[in-house]
């Protein structure tokens, strides 16, 4: 991952370099941004996402021509369990050092997503005249999707940790004191620890001229992500266990429960820019 980088940013900056020669563009792009996710038992509700971007491109003939850049995009949703009371189960290590199996479950559990990541694409244009001052344009490449921060607000009406210590044979429902039982109206932030990914891109769209060296940029994009943004080692509950207190677990978040879950970045809708030389 880390040598195909490089790459793509030594190439970015050899295009820059070139850049007497260059089209500049800045614009934004709006629409669904999907994080998509195989956590089973898990449900989305996806909402608006966008980005902020700029670059060039360095033309090689009349009709194509290589760009480059960097974007700063956001993605938000809102993560439920499918069933409202499940309970979901892994193994946790008490402070003496015996291993236990603690089992969470919770009421009308909600998880609202925040994601914001740098975006460095790398793409080939086609264009062709179709009318006066009418381009049609279409780009394809690949970014490299890179998470500034992954963010997440739990919040649920209750939550009750059960501990069962298989080697005892003893279950631990009512043990505030040691992190066991229940919680109402909890509360609380987390983070997921992330790594970068590449992306493939697409957009399909017109350029208007406005003048001698301006142009509007209208197109449709759509965005896809290749691996998984999610960097763990292993599962974790998704409501961690407070070994010295009932309340104040921390929020590890739905997609903590499994390390090898694919967690990729999609996204499409509509990009606005403007061109100008």
């Amino acid at each position: 991952m880390k040598f195909d980088i490089k790459y793509i940013v030594g190439f970015a900056l050899i295009l820059f370099s070139q850049g007497i020669k260059a089209q500049f563009y800045v614009g934004v792009q709006t629409g669904i941004g999907n994080i998509q996710s195989d956590v089973k038992g898990v449900r989305s509700a996806t909402d608006i996402g966008g980005a902020l971007k700029a670059g060039y491109i360095y033309s090689l003939t009349d009709h194509i021509g290589i760009g480059s850049g960097v974007e700063f995009a956001q993605y938000k949703q809102k993560v439920f369990l499918e069933q409202p009371s499940a309970t979901l189960t892994n193994f946790e290590v008490d402070q003496t050092g015996s291993a236990f199996s603690y089992s969470v479950t919770t009421g009308n559990y909600k998880e609202s997503q925040t994601l914001q990541a740098i975006q460095i694409p790398l793409f080939l244009q086609y264009k062709k005249n179709i009318n006066k001052g009418i381009d049609f344009n279409f780009r394809a490449g690949v970014k490299y999707f890179l998470p500034v921060n992954y963010k997440i607000e739990s919040s649920a009406s209750s939550v009750n940790g059960i501990a069962y210590y298989p080697d005892v044979n003893l279950y631990i429902d009512n043990l505030p004191e040691y992190g066991f039982g229940n919680q109402t109206n909890y509360a609380a932030s987390g983070e997921y620890n992330t790594k970068g990914v590449f992306m493939s891109t697409f957009e399909l769209g017109f350029t208007f001229k406005t003048g001698e060296k301006n142009a509007l940029y209208a197109a449709m994009f759509l965005d896809s992500g290749y691996g998984t943004i999610l960097d763990q080692k292993q599962n974790e509950s998704y409501l961690s266990h407070n070994p010295t207190s009932s309340t104040d677990r921390k929020a590890n978040g739905l997609y903590s429960t499994d390390k090898d879950a694919t967690i990729k970045p999609v996204a499409f809708g509509l990009t606005v820019g403007w061109n100008f030389e």
